[in-house]
């Protein structure tokens, strides 16, 4: 993007953040469609963003931005919940998984800006530097590495970094593929209910940082 960022770049993102909500697929979305809902000419994504993929990639950011201080919340009020002792697994893991069980569920939020991002992504492995610095971004899990080492002092920096990567895999799965959800719990499980999943999921993953009896 070139220099600050300005009312035409934010009406455009704002325009390209809606259409991706009201979109089942990538090929739906248009540089004319977008430049039209945010009044300007389709040479502006160019001007402002370089490509149209570069603009989606900035949508998904600031997307993602918001997601993870809703997790860094609700981490904040796990962590002062407890002071100075550590805090409670069950909620740490909650507050690791559950925005986005939350956000995947509730039709009026921006989850699906992140699922076509990671579809473009797939579609384009072309490594560009506005992919890389999303999908690289772990910061905020730092933040959680930190907590979970209070929490499991017996596990290395290694061994707790491994896990936080494999819960995120099982949000991950809920959320990506319901289908394949549905079919493997025989349709028995309420899906449309998000404290139900995060509970379930919480269930299963906190059992990767208890120590061995």
């Amino acid at each position: 993007m070139h220099g600050r960022v300005n009312i035409t770049a934010i009406r455009l993102m704002d325009a390209c953040e809606h259409l991706l909500c009201l979109a089942e697929t990538l090929e739906e979305l248009t540089a004319r469609r977008i430049a039209t809902e945010a009044d300007t000419t389709p040479s502006a994504i160019a001007y402002h963003f370089g490509s149209q993929q570069a603009l989606i990639a900035a949508v998904a950011e600031r997307v993602y931005l918001r997601l993870n201080t809703e997790r860094l919340n609700l981490l904040r009020k796990a962590t002062d919940r407890k002071a100075p002792d550590p805090p409670d697994l069950g909620e740490v893991v909650a507050a690791l998984v559950g925005p986005s069980i939350r956000w995947s569920l509730d039709p009026k939020s921006s989850y699906p800006v992140l699922s076509h991002f990671t579809s473009m992504v797939k579609a384009h492995r072309d490594d560009a530097p506005y992919y890389r610095r999303i999908i690289e971004n772990v910061e905020h899990h730092r933040a959680f590495v930190l907590q979970f080492q209070r929490i499991a002092p017996w596990l290395s920096e290694v061994e707790i970094g491994w896990r936080v990567n494999c819960a995120l895999g099982i949000r991950s799965q809920v959320t990506r593929n319901r289908s394949r959800t549905e079919i493997l719990t025989n349709h028995q499980m309420n899906l449309d209910d998000p404290e139900l999943v995060i509970a379930s999921m919480v269930e299963v993953i906190t059992p990767m940082f208890r120590q061995p009896a």
